[in-house]
């Protein structure tokens, strides 16, 4: 089989993670050999010590975006989920990867208020409490992307119908089976 990238970029909270999870663990059962770079483990080994100023993100961007693409070139099937908030940084990482394979961006559009709601880790009420700086769609911008391949809001909706959603687009772009 060959390799391609699912690149899950959107607020902290938007449900990118619970998504790509269910997606991979199909894409395994497809027989897939399946990679997941998820952006909070990715910041504890590969990008440690890195902060959050626009300069560490790209970095921080860059570098699974190059990891990405090596993977994909192997022949697997890598799923990335980080928030990526510049669009410049997620082009970037595109680049890196579609003179090789295929890059499926997936926009897990979740509005602020509802990631807010939601609050899994305490993030969004201390960043509104001040108490974070650079918060990404709080103090930090987030630039949605301007054509993404796959587009969901995960507001009110399952995540294995979420999931479903993102296999459903990548077997119509004939990328998996």
């Amino acid at each position: 089989m060959s390799g391609f990238v699912v690149w899950f970029t959107g607020l902290s909270g938007a449900g990118k993670t619970t998504v790509a999870n269910i997606v991979e663990a199909e894409l395994e059962q497809r027989g897939h050999v399946v990679d997941h770079l998820d952006g909070d483990i990715v910041r504890t080994h590969l990008s440690k010590g890195l902060g959050f100023s626009k300069e560490d993100r790209d970095t921080n961007i860059a570098r699974i975006g190059w990891v990405a693409s090596r993977v994909a070139r192997a022949g697997a099937a890598v799923i990335v989920s980080a928030i990526s908030p510049y669009e410049e940084a997620r082009r970037h990482a595109r680049s890196l990867v579609e003179p090789h394979v295929p890059f499926v961006e997936v926009y897990v559009a979740t509005p602020l208020e509802e990631c807010a709601r939601r609050d899994p880790k305490g993030l969004y009420a201390a960043a509104f409490a001040g108490e974070i700086d650079d918060f990404t769609g709080v103090s930090a911008p987030y630039e949605e992307p301007s054509h993404p391949e796959v587009r969901i809001d995960t507001t009110g909706v399952s995540p294995s119908d979420s999931a479903r959603a993102v296999l459903e687009a990548l077997e119509r772009m004939a990328v998996t089976a």
